[in-house]
């Protein structure tokens, strides 16, 4: 008798029962709590639709495959809601409400269940024998262990709404406030077969750096970094510069401004490590627009450029309350720059940058020219087509004590911080030199009619910059 009864109890471990399969962990890894249902658990009871709706109960005709079918039929006659109730052991329930989904790695006509209360949770049906499925009840702890160790973090995209967040979000509208100049390595030789070292092209972004903040120009630094551009290279430069790339060449090439390498078709490559010098304005930008009248025939003030290839402004006319300049308030701004020792460095014209970028291998600037600029500025004029200028500014303290109806363009604190030695006081220290007192050129104040008659001058006597119409000079305090 005995003996019957372990058989009877073995042969009911040893047949096919219905369990849950777990395909999708939920987003707090529920699954391994006794709250939601887990690979191994035996399915006792299946309910589809709202209210009693249809019930299926254990033993389940066809096992997965029936089951599958039944899911097949609710999903087509759009009853999705589903309720599953499940056993561990001998008297432990567990229930989970899901809806009835399409399972596309399953194959054609196979679903599976997600749940309501985590969408990221999704479960399946496995035939398993129930002695199987309570090996897998009680190796929980085991499995939960081997998840942590496997699972690894997925990455994904997410759309972004750019247009509308560089509109919305900066300071000037579809524009970087992020400034810098590209130094390309100095030929040594006349043919340019080979490059001084990178050690050189530091010192001349260096030494760029402290003459434009000696001449006066607002700026400070911010970062330095080397930029490889490739090019091809032949004859006595590919001789000069490529290496048969074992490791020891490596030490030879640290220092190196240009290195080749052959690639598989024979072609000698160059690398060239250009530096890139990041420097920011004192205090940010701020935005002028100039509003033209019909009886304006002059801008009232003029523009030169530095040696390192900024554009300023080098003199206004005064006295005259009718010009652009002086409505404008760009006379009076511009003593301001004078009393600071500091240039009015034009930055951008109609949200242009016009600041120079490039140092080419012959040491020249790259930068804008002022007698185009003079033509585009007297275009604005004739045309009566309003100018919005931004210029660097050297104090913070500019746009807190008297620019509050002006036009202002300042990259918020919140949005953009500073360094610290940029927002601290304007002290001299290793990245800012006091700048000396620039002298005015003989030639800085010119007429329209004297613009448009000598435009090789490096002068553009006809640009005014408008906050609002300022009729009295001590409007800018």
């Amino acid at each position: 008798m005995p003996m019957d009864r372990n058989l009877k109890s073995e042969s009911m471990r040893s047949h096919t029962v219905l369990s849950i399969e777990c395909l999708k962990g939920s987003s707090k890894a529920d699954e391994w709590t006794g709250d939601m249902l887990q690979t191994g658990d035996i399915v006792e009871e299946i309910r589809i639709g709202s209210g009693s709706g249809l019930t299926h109960k254990a033993p389940f005709k066809g096992g997965k495959s029936g089951v599958q079918k039944v899911l097949h039929s609710s999903y087509k006659n759009k009853e999705t809601l589903i309720l599953v109730r499940v056993r561990r052991g001998i008297d432990e329930f567990a229930e989970l409400q899901a809806c009835i989904v399409p399972n596309a790695s399953g194959g054609k006509k196979q679903y599976m269940l997600r749940s309501i209360a985590d969408a990221n949770y999704t479960v399946g049906f496995s035939d398993r024998t129930e002695s199987e499925c309570l090996e897998l009840q009680a190796s929980r702890n085991s499995r939960m262990v081997s998840e942590l160790t496997t699972t690894r973090l997925q990455d994904g995209y997410v759309p972004y709404p750019w247009e509308r967040r560089m509109q919305q979000v900066l300071s000037i509208p579809n524009a970087s406030c992020f400034l810098s100049v590209l130094l390309l390595p100095k030929a040594s030789d006349r043919v340019a077969s080979r490059y001084n070292d990178l050690e050189d092209t530091l010192a001349r972004a260096n030494a760029w750096l402290n003459a434009s903040q000696a001449s006066g120009v607002p700026i400070v630094f911010m970062n330095i970094q080397t930029e490889s551009l490739l090019t091809k290279i032949s004859g006595e430069t590919a001789s000069a510069s490529v290496n048969a790339g074992s490791l020891s060449d490596l030490s030879n090439q640290a220092n190196a401004s240009l290195y080749g390498f052959e690639d598989y078709h024979g072609i000698d490559i160059g690398v060239v490590r250009a530096v890139r010098l990041w420097y920011a304005p004192l205090a940010g930008e701020i935005a002028i627009e100039i509003k033209l009248k019909e009886d304006d025939t002059k801008l009232g003030f003029a523009i030169s450029r530095t040696k390192e290839g900024f554009i300023y402004i080098s003199s206004v006319i005064d006295g005259d309350e009718n010009v652009p300049s002086t409505r404008s308030g760009l006379s009076t701004l511009y003593k301001e720059s004078v009393s600071a020792c500091r240039l009015m460095v034009v930055s951008r014209l109609s949200n242009q940058k016009v600041l120079p970028w490039m140092v080419s291998s012959t040491g020249a600037v790259r930068c804008f020219d002022t007698v185009s600029l003079s033509q585009k500025l007297s275009l604005h004029r004739h045309a009566k087509v309003p100018i919005l200028m931004h210029v660097l500014l050297w104090d913070q303290s500019l746009v807190s004590q008297g620019f509050g109806s002006a036009r202002l363009q300042v990259p918020s604190p919140s949005v953009l911080p500073l360094p610290a030695e940029v927002r601290l006081a304007h002290q001299p220290n290793d990245n800012q030199i006091l700048p000396l007192p620039h002298e005015e050129p003989n030639e800085s104040i010119v007429t329209s009619e004297q613009a448009d008659d000598k435009l090789q001058r490096d002068t553009a006597g006809e640009v005014s910059f408008r906050f609002h119409e300022f009729l009295l000079p001590n409007n800018w305090l």
